[in-house]
């Protein structure tokens, strides 16, 4: 069985290819910046902290790609550099081996994520990793559950990928597709 953040790669991986441009909204580590460079013609990744991006370009050169723009700047600002994508992927939390109380929040995830669903093509996908067994964790799990439960079902399909049986607040993975052009 697939964990929730190795199904989010395989239901992106589906439908991206090299001539696609792709979102990382939350660069992080970088980890995800790389699976989508490996994918994709272009990458736009997006954090707030000069840490995430360092990383992230360091892991970049040693696979040895430049395919991907690292915007220190946080994910609701996705639109001033990009308006037409194939794909995204979010990971809602905080920067692990980073400052703990940095973490994303539900206004600029929710402002990002009406942004999302307005930039993805047609038949594209975004994959939101929610961890929330942190402080702000179970406000924003909320409320990006709220948001997307409301999404038109004629535009968009939206799932659920998670472990029912497991404690501590396990991450699990929501899954957009859009069904058709607005």
């Amino acid at each position: 069985m697939l964990r929730p953040l190795q199904m989010a790669h395989a239901f992106l991986a589906e439908v991206v290819t090299k001539e696609d441009v792709v979102v990382d909204a939350t660069m992080g580590n970088g980890h995800d910046t790389l699976f989508l460079a490996k994918l994709a013609k272009q990458v736009y990744a997006f954090d707030i902290q000069e840490q995430a991006v360092e990383k992230t370009r360091q892991r970049l050169a040693e696979a040895g790609l430049d395919n991907a723009q690292l915007i220190l700047a946080g994910h609701e600002t996705l639109d001033q550099y990009i308006d037409h994508f194939k794909a995204a992927i979010f990971n809602l939390g905080y920067l692990p081996s980073a400052d703990k109380s940095v973490i994303t929040r539900p206004d600029t995830t929710l402002e990002a994520l009406e942004k999302v669903c307005r930039g993805l093509e047609k038949g594209g996908r975004a994959a939101i990793m929610i961890y929330y067994g942190h402080d702000g964790g179970e406000v924003e799990k909320d409320a990006v559950l709220d948001f997307v439960s409301q999404l038109p079902q004629q535009d968009f399909t939206v799932a659920l990928y998670k472990t029912i049986n497991q404690i501590n607040n396990p991450p699990f993975l929501v899954m957009i597709e859009k069904l058709k052009e607005k």
